[in-house]
C-alpha cells in the first residue's frame, strides 16, 4: 500500500486511520506521538496532517509505482544489508548514544539502529526527498507497534537537503555523546547530478584544489559521498564515536589519500567490501567505509570481505608513497621513482561524430555514415583504449582529423591550405559549438586538446588508462605519418624506434607489471594515471633484469613482428635515461 507515494504497511495504516479520527489538530498529533514513539514533528503542518486523515480513511489506498532515483544515486539500503551492517558493528562493540543517518532515505538504517543498539538516545535523519521522509515516518511506527517493548529514543527526520543543514548545530549540542554516522550517501558524481539539473549540490567549488586544466578537464569532477563524508569529518572528527558508510570504492580511496594532507581525526580506518550487484543490482564496485572518531589519523587502509571478514590487503601510505597493496609494494618498491621520459595524454576533441573516420573504398566515413573528401595531410592513423591489444601496432581501424599541432593554434590556415578539410568543418559547426567543456570557451574554430611536438613522435610506446591490461604497446607509423591516440590513452614518444623498443621491453618485464599491479586500483575509473606511469623508474628496471632477458625479447619481437632490431642503440637510450650533470660555470 502507498501514501504520499510511499509505502506503508496495513498495520501503520490502521494505526493512523484510528489515531487521527480522534485527533483534533497536527500540534495535538504532534504530541501525542512523540510522546508515544518518539518522532519529532511528525506532522510538519496543517496540510499534511488533513491530507494523511484523508488519505488513511480511504479503503483503497494508492498502488503508484515507485519512482527510479537510480540516476541520482539513489540506490536504497535493503533492510537486510541496513540490519547486517549495524550487527557487524554491534559485535564491534560500538554503543553510541546519538546516531546520525546524513541521507536517510526510506530509513533502513535506522530500523536497523533500532534493532541492534540499546544506548541510542538521540536520532537524526537527513532526506531531501519528500516520499521517503513519510516513509521513514511510517517504517519507524511500524517497528515501534511492532516492538512495543523497545527503547524509544528522541527522533528527528529533516526535510532538506544534506548541504542545507548545519551538522554543526548537532555538534556543539552533544559535544561528549558518543557518536555513530551510519547510511548510504548518493553513489553519483557532482557532474552527473548538474546535468540532471538537480538541485541537491554543494555550493560551486574547487573543494578538491585541482589547478585550472584539471578542474575543467575532469579532475574537479568528484563523488558527492566523498563530499558528504568530509563534510561529517569536518563537523565530527574531534567527537568520540565511528563513521560507517556505504559508499563506491573510489571514495574510501581518495579520503585515505588525502589523508596524507589533511589529517583528518579517523583511525583504525577499514574497508568492507560488499556485492553491489547482489545487494543494489548496480554494477559498481563499493564498500562499508569504517573507522574511529577523534583518533591519530590512519594513512592506510585494512580491507575485508564483508560477509566473510576474511582480510583481502591493506591500501594507503608507505612514506611518501600511495600503493594500493601494501605487501606486495614492498616487493618492488626499488623501481618506484620518476620516469625519466614524460608520460602524455593522448587526444581530447569531444567530437567524435565529426572528426573520427574510417576509410571506406577510398573514402572516408564519419559515424554518420557521410561519405566525406578530405585533403590527406590533416587526416592521422587513430587508435583508442579499446584498440590497445597487441604489443605492436602497424596499422588502424579509425582515423582522426588533426587540427592543431599545438594547443591554441590559429586554425584558419586550415580554410586556404585545405578547403575541402575546412568545408567538412564548417558544415558541421554546430558539433563543435555543441561542445559542453569550458576549455573550448574562446578557443579557435575546431580546436582539439592534448596535442604538442610530443604527439608527432613517429613511434610511441602506449598504454589504456582505462583497462586493467598492465601491458604496453609498440604503435609505430602509418603511411609515413605518427598515429595519434585519443585522450583514454597515455604515451611515451620517440624518434628512434631502437628507442621504443627497448622501453617496451622494460615496461612489460615481469618487476614493471608486479610494481604497477601493487599501486593501481583496478576499480578505478581510470586505472593508469599520468602521475601514476611517472612512477616507473625505467633506469632501475634495467637495472632489475638481465641484459640476456633484453636480448631474448629483441629476438621475439623481431621474429612475431618482423622488426630489424639490434641493441646498437642501447648504450645511447640508458645514457639518455640518465640525469643530465649540469655543465660548472667557468669563471675565467
Amino acid at each position: 500500500m502507498k501514501i504520499f507515494e510511499a509505502n506503508i504497511s496495513s498495520q501503520v495504516c490502521t494505526f493512523l486511520k484510528d489515531f487521527l479520527i480522534n485527533t483534533s489538530s497536527f500540534e495535538n498529533a504532534n504530541k501525542k506521538l512523540v510522546k508515544s514513539f518518539g518522532i519529532n514533528t511528525f506532522f510538519e503542518n496543517d496540510d499534511d496532517f488533513q491530507r494523511l486523515k484523508d488519505s488513511v480513511s480511504i479503503e483503497a489506498l494508492s498502488t503508484v509505482e515507485e519512482p527510479d532515483r537510480a540516476e541520482y544515486g539513489d540506490f536504497q539500503t535493503n533492510r537486510a544489508l541496513a540490519n547486517q551492517v549495524a550487527r557487524h558493528l554491534a559485535k564491534k562493540k560500538i554503543s553510541p548514544e546519538i546516531i546520525i543517518e546524513p541521507t536517510c532515505g526510506k530509513g533502513n538504517f535506522i530500523i536497523a539502529t533500532l534493532s541492534n543498539f540499546n544506548a541510542v538516545k538521540k536520532i537524526f535523519g537527513i532526506e531531501i526527498y519528500k516520499p521517503y521522509i513519510w516513509e521513514t515516518k511510517f517504517n519507524i511506527l511500524d517497528f515501534f507497534l511492532s516492538n512495543p517493548d523497545s527503547r524509544k529514543p528522541d527522533i528527528t527526520i529533516t526535510h532538506c537537503s544534506i548541504f542545507d543543514f548545519d551538522f554543526n548545530d548537532i555538534s556543539k549540542e552533544f559535544p561528549t555523546e558518543k557518536l555513530l554516522i551510519i547510511g548510504n550517501p548518493p553513489w553519483v558524481t557532482n557532474s552527473k547530478l548538474g546535468s540532471l539539473n538537480s538541485s541537491n549540490l554543494p555550493k560551486k567549488s574547487n573543494f578538491k584544489n585541482q589547478n585550472g586544466l584539471d578542474a575543467m578537464t575532469g579532475k574537479g569532477n568528484f563523488d558527492i559521498a566523498e563530499y558528504i563524508t568530509l563534510m561529517l569529518l569536518d563537523a565530527f572528527q574531534t567527537h568520540n564515536g565511528y563513521l560507517a558508510l556505504l559508499v563506491k570504492n573510489t571514495v574510501a580511496k581518495n579520503i585515505v589519500f588525502d589523508q596524507k594532507v589533511k589529517q583528518y581525526r579517523i583511525g583504525g580506518i577499514e574497508k568492507y567490501s560488499i556485492d553491489s550487484k547482489k545487494e543494489f543490482n548496480v554494477s559498481v564496485e563499493a564498500s562499508l567505509f569504517y573507522g574511529q572518531l577523534n583518533s591519530n589519523p590512519s594513512t592506510e587502509c585494512n580491507e575485508f570481505d564483508f560477509y566473510s571478514l576474511e582480510k583481502r590487503l591493506g591500501f594507503g601510505w608507505l612514506n611518501s608513497k600511495f600503493v594500493s597493496n601494501l605487501a606486495d609494494y614492498n616487493k618492488t618498491k626499488e623501481i618506484d621513482g620518476v620516469c625519466p621520459f614524460e608520460w602524455r595524454q593522448g587526444i581530447k576533441h569531444d567530437c567524435s561524430s565529426i572528426m573520427e573516420l574510417e576509410r571506406v573504398n577510398g573514402h572516408f566515413v564519419n559515424k554518420q555514415a557521410d561519405e566525406i573528401n578530405l585533403e590527406e595531410d590533416l587526416v592521422y592513423g587513430f587508435l583508442k583504449s579499446s584498440d590497445l591489444k597487441n604489443t605492436v601496432i602497424k596499422n588502424t581501424r579509425k582515423h582522426t582529423i588533426v587540427t592543431q599541432t599545438k594547443v591554441g593554434q590559429d586554425t584558419s590556415y586550415i580554410q586556404h591550405l585545405y578547403p575541402e578539410t575546412y568545408l567538412y568543418l564548417k558544415k558541421n559547426i554546430s558539433n563543435f559549438q555543441a561542445r559542453k567543456s569550458s576549455i573550448y570557451q574562446g578557443k579557435p574554430q575546431f580546436s582539439i586538446f592534448g596535442i604538442g611536438d610530443y604527439s608527432f613522435k613517429p613511434y610511441k610506446v602506449a598504454i589504456s588508462g582505462l583497462y586493467k591490461t598492465y601491458h604496453f604497446t609498440l604503435v609505430l607509423p602509418q603511411n609515413n605519418k605518427p598515429v595519434m591516440l585519443d585522450d583514454t590513452c597515455y604515451f611515451i614518444g620517440f624518434d628512434k624506434i631502437e628507442f621504443a623498443v627497448y622501453a617496451i621491453i622494460l615496461l612489460n618485464s615481469n618487476i614493471a607489471e608486479a610494481f604497477l599491479k601493487s599501486i593501481t586500483f583496478p576499480d578505478a575509473k581510470r586505472v593508469f594515471t599520468k602521475d601514476l606511469l611517472m612512477r616507473l623508474d625505467l633506469l632501475s628496471i634495467y637495472k632489475s633484469i638481465t641484459k640476456n632477458e633484453i636480448e631474448e625479447q629483441i629476438v621475439f619481437l623481431n621474429d612475431k613482428y618482423s622488426l630489424e632490431i639490434n641493441l646498437s642503440q642501447w648504450e645511447s637510450f640508458i645514457n639518455e635515461m640518465k640525469p643530465k650533470k649540469e655543465k660548472q660555470l667557468t669563471i675565467f
